[in-house]
């Protein structure tokens, strides 16, 4: 599937979970998402952000850059739910973590940690989605915090929408 063609909404909704729980109360038996046993979805680190948005404008899609906190359940909803399946398929998503020490390429070309990059993008809520565009340039209203489950999809189908038309601009 193309990402242009992506939408957000994916793996487990709360109809799906309801219904699922539904059918434990109703069968006695423990019922599980099937996600629960698998391995946590994780993104890419960012390690260059110059050249990962470089290959974001390639497609013509915005950088999306997650910036995640260990440990943070809103966190994990967001990259489980929507984020990682999107980046599987072709979507430019990396993630900067809160408090981490580990280096990057910032988009001026200067090493630094993630949490500086953070520090310096004044990022104090966890998640909070960034939306690049050319010469790093945020086309896109950020998304801080969790929202909720049922609205967070329609909140990034909107926010990608309104960076592919600013770079169409």
């Amino acid at each position: 599937m193309h990402p242009k063609s992506l939408t957000p909404q994916t793996v487990i909704n709360r109809r799906t979970w309801l219904t699922g729980l539904a059918g434990t109360v109703a069968s006695g038996f423990t019922w599980l998402p099937q996600s629960a046993s698998a391995a946590p979805a994780q993104l890419p680190a960012a390690v260059s952000l110059p050249n990962e948005l470089k290959m974001a404008m390639r497609s013509q899609d915005p950088l999306i850059v997650m910036v995640s906190l260990a440990g943070c359940p809103f966190c994990k909803m967001a990259r489980e739910s929507y984020l990682s399946p999107m980046q599987k398929q072709g979507f430019p998503i990396v993630q900067v973590d809160m408090r981490s020490d580990r280096q990057v390429i910032g988009l001026q070309g200067q090493p630094q940690t993630h949490d500086q990059l953070v520090k310096q993008w004044r990022v104090s809520i966890a998640p909070t989605l960034i939306f690049f565009g050319p010469k790093g340039q945020e086309v896109a209203e950020r998304m801080e915090g969790g929202y909720l489950p049922d609205f967070y999809g329609a909140y990034l189908e909107e926010r990608i929408a309104l960076a592919r038309k600013a770079l169409r601009a």
